[in-house]
């Protein structure tokens, strides 16, 4: 038999998910606004990549639980993070450090 503590707690993990379930649905209905405003290449995917951002990092925290995990978890997932910027900024540095009397067709 449940007590009345239990249920309580449950009701509040539903009033959380179903919040974050509105928040995400509404940046998806940002996201598909943007597109509207023709802005440039580069401020739509910043703002793009913002915005999803965002909703990973909801769904990260409450959907997968990581916000009530260990620090353990945070450490990989800073590590993670760091990897995904070298590679980004590597990548860039590629881009821009072209051999002379080479292009990149793009």
């Amino acid at each position: 038999m449940m007590s009345e503590h239990h249920i309580d707690e449950v009701k509040k993990s539903v009033r959380i998910y179903i919040t974050v379930f509105v928040a995400l649905a509404a940046l998806t209905v940002v996201t598909v606004a943007v597109s509207y405003f023709h802005l440039s290449l580069v401020a739509g995917i910043a703002v793009a990549l913002f915005i999803a951002t965002i909703k990973g990092s909801l769904v990260a925290c409450y959907f997968m639980h990581l916000i009530s995990e260990k620090k353990l978890i945070y450490a990989v997932l800073a590590l993670t993070v760091v990897f995904f910027f070298s590679l980004l900024l590597l990548t860039l540095s590629g881009h821009h450090n072209t051999i002379t009397g080479t292009q990149i067709v793009s």
